[in-house]
């Protein structure tokens, strides 16, 4: 369900962009879009304008003696000013931005003095069709020629004096921070690593003294560094799925060692995988750059021509920040380009909209930043944004109360989001925190990890298309969520998930992708979902995984070609430490008056804490051609009487059905699971899919599955639709893993 009543979103599509004024609009879950009668009043904000003249017209007139503003800041200020004198007018104030390129030195902040009102918001646009381009920085120049085919700029001389950049963009593109070893740039995902020497140890063992700091060095990659403190190495420590950047206090050839400034998340490992930068020595590749912050001058290996370029370096954290209790306020129509932080922060805002924006080139560092970040506040909406090559995250929705389970109402739809994680190995399309959000028809692929991660309370994850993701990362999925067995009131329904990659090393040591990925992914005990109706195809490890959790709900999907398995379940044993631990969490929360909603919640003991009971797997269509592949596997612990697997459609192409019953013959498996009281009504038929080779599951009238009470799933609904909102359509996406595959092969690296 989208947060937009169907007549109203109608009404979008007619008027957003028909008149050159816009309506009032209320970005909000659970509320109607408000349509003010009157006319706003309009201020305008051109390249070629002056901050003295009135900004009531839009184009300067020809005595030009007045004209559009020449800022932002004016704009604001002067709605400011309006409001000090009066009452803002009916309908609101727009700022119409014009098309040209605005370099900005300081993020443009809004707060609760900028303010509207439901019925008179603040919103600021582009104007008619044109694009204006908000750029967190300024361009560099002056440079001059250092050795071969590198030159060099002072840097303090152009205003940057102290501001340490993390990033260089060459003519709108971001160019690589000097680094060793180098990318091989028709493999760019699994290239470019060294890795830690010594045998492979289990990643599940703990070891005891394990350093956090110390990096052992292969004799092959022994490099002489003038400066080795100037440099830092990004590094994948022990678990596959999260990477640290980190500097380096010192460097040992004698004992071939690097050491860190500060501690890895998890202890350093043979074999894993890292690499050193920001080392003016490694600057040997067109594209990279180095900044010397003794002299701050920028080194640089151009990958064209400079003459007729544009080459710029971030200067501030975020580009817009909305904040401090700011509400009714729209950001409409931009191209939003380069920040180290955020591109847009939505800081405690409510009733806030993001939409129609392109914003590309965000993030200068690993952390918790994104093309768009709301947190916390309430009923804020980000719809129909491209967002690209960011190096943390596409979305991230943060907020509501977990105490009282208030809803915080945010809301992530339309938005077409692809190539992010560009620097940090978990960077997903989307990330969710808190209670109450809601994120539907986006199209998401070639992330480093996740499409979309997390979830909370109450959330519902709907109509969305995600594919080929987890390009970097192992242990990963589609969708995945974690929390604890209080996380609960999650709805995943009607997405299309598929090729979900992974990229991780084997039991036999070697780097392989697909990797330990799955379709949809309940992890850390989350409890209480509902599974529905979604589309899961080409997935290493299954369509779907339930770890630890109970009382969940995977029912009507379609799981499609898993390799390994189809379905995975993981529990624990009686006595794992961890069950006390998370144990100890869940008791803060078990007892508050806000969870007495949850059924069964109130039936968990730390002594039973440790069986997976109350999942029901039922009326799901299940078609795999791997003969080896397995239709469910549990681990840990057996699959309880307590939990339910029936009614569903399997389809092994006439081959046996394998489970992991190891004291049973494998040709009985099958007659023994239904012994055990499991898919006693379920039946093994072809499920007579439309088209699968074109990837068209929809099922024909005769599906043996509707007998089974399987309800048709609206392929047509699923993904991005067309909206006076979309910042484009229709979408043309972006090359990726999808047209140059990488995994499907040993050694990739």
């Amino acid at each position: 369900m989208s947060i937009f009543p169907l007549k109203f979103r109608n009404k979008l599509r007619m008027v957003f962009f028909a008149a050159p004024c816009l309506v009032a609009l209320a970005p909000f879950l659970g509320a109607a879009i408000v349509f003010a009668q009157a006319q706003p009043l309009s201020l305008y904000v051109a390249t070629d304008g002056d901050d003295a003249w009135s900004g009531r017209i839009a184009k300067r007139n020809n005595a030009r003696t007045d004209g559009p503003f020449a800022s932002l800041e004016r704009a604001r200020n002067e709605i400011r000013k309006i409001k000090m004198n009066e009452a803002l007018p009916p309908g609101g104030v727009t700022v119409y931005v014009r098309g040209g390129t605005y370099y900005r030195t300081e993020t443009f902040n809004l707060g609760q003095l900028d303010s509207g009102t439901e019925e008179s918001p603040i919103i600021y646009r582009s104007y008619e069709h044109e694009t204006p381009i908000l750029v967190g920085g300024k361009p560099i120049a002056g440079f001059t020629l250092h050795k071969g085919s590198i030159v060099k700029t002072d840097v303090a001389k152009q205003g940057f004096k102290g501001i340490y950049f993390r990033q260089l963009f060459f003519n709108g593109k971001r160019q690589i921070l000097a680094r060793y070893p180098n990318i091989d740039s028709n493999k760019p995902y699994t290239t470019g690593f060294a890795y830690v020497a010594g045998e492979p140890r289990n990643i599940y063992k703990n070891i005891q003294a394990e350093s956090l700091r110390v990096i052992k060095c292969k004799d092959t990659d022994k490099r002489f560094w003038a400066n080795p403190e100037d440099g830092e190495v990004d590094i994948f420590p022990r678990f596959n799925f999260h990477n640290w950047v980190i500097p380096i206090s010192s460097v040992n050839w004698a004992q071939h060692t690097i050491t860190l400034q500060d501690d890895a998340f998890k202890g350093i490992r043979p074999q894993d995988r890292y690499y050193v930068r920001n080392l003016l020595e490694e600057l040997d590749s067109p594209g990279e750059w180095y900044l010397d912050r003794k002299t701050w001058t920028l080194y640089f290996w151009p990958p064209g021509t400079l003459k007729n370029s544009t080459v710029y370096a971030p200067m501030i954290e975020n580009l817009i920040w909305i904040g401090r209790n700011a509400k009714w306020i729209s950001i409409l129509g931009f191209s939003l380009q380069c920040s180290e932080g955020n591109g847009v922060l939505l800081d405690n805002a409510e009733n806030c909209l993001v939409a129609g924006n392109t914003i590309k080139n965000i993030g200068g560092r690993i952390g918790y930043t994104a093309g768009v970040t709301v947190n916390n506040g309430k009923q804020c909406s980000v719809i129909g944004n491209d967002i690209y090559d960011v190096n943390n995250y596409g979305i991230q929705l943060v907020g509501g109360n977990v105490n009282t389970l208030e809803p915080a109402n945010h809301n992530a739809e339309n938005n077409y989001i692809h190539h992010v994680g560009e620097l940090n190995g978990h960077g997903c399309g989307i990330v969710l925190n808190g209670v109450g959000h809601h994120v539907s028809h986006n199209l998401i692929h070639d992330t480093a990890r996740c499409g979309i991660f997390g979830g909370g309370n109450d959330s519902v994850v709907e109509y969305n298309h995600i594919r080929h993701v987890g390009l970097m990362t192992e242990d990963t999925a589609g969708y995945y969520v974690n929390g604890n067995w209080q996380t609960r009131g999650l709805f995943v329904r009607y997405n299309y998930i598929h090729d979900v990659l992974g990229f991780g090393r084997n039991k036999s040591g070697q780097w392989v992708s697909p990797y330990f990925a799955w379709g949809i992914y309940l992890d850390d005990n989350y409890s209480g979902a509902t599974v529905f109706g979604n589309i899961v195809v080409r997935t290493d490890q299954g369509g779907a995984f339930i770890h630890c959790g109970r009382d969940n709900l995977i029912e009507n999907n379609v799981f499609v070609d898993g390799t390994v398995q189809q379905m995975t379940y993981s529990g624990y044993t009686e006595n794992d430490p961890l069950i006390l631990t998370q144990f100890g969490e869940f008791r803060k929360f078990k007892d508050k008056p806000a969870y007495a909603k949850y059924p069964g919640i109130n039936k968990l003991t730390p002594e039973t804490a440790w069986q997976m009971v109350g999942n029901k797997f039922r009326r799901n269509i299940i078609a795999y051609s791997n003969p080896k592949a397995k239709l469910y596997t549990y681990t840990r612990n057996n699959f309880p009487n307590q939990n339910e697997s029936d009614y569903n459609l399997i389809w092994h192409f006439g081959l046996p059905l394998y489970l992991d019953l190891p004291e049973v013959p494998s040709k009985q498996h099958w007659k023994e699971w239904k012994k055990r009281g499991f898919d006693t009504h379920s039946i093994i038929a072809d499920p007579y899919f439309v088209n699968p080779k074109a990837d068209d599951y929809r099922l024909k009238d005769n599906s043996p599955a509707f007998k089974l009470g399987f309800q048709p799933i609206p392929t047509e609904k699923i993904g991005p639709y067309s909206s006076p909102l979309r910042a484009s359509w229709p979408i043309v996406e972006a090359d990726g893993a999808r047209e140059k595959p990488f995994g499907r092969q040993y050694n990739v690296h």
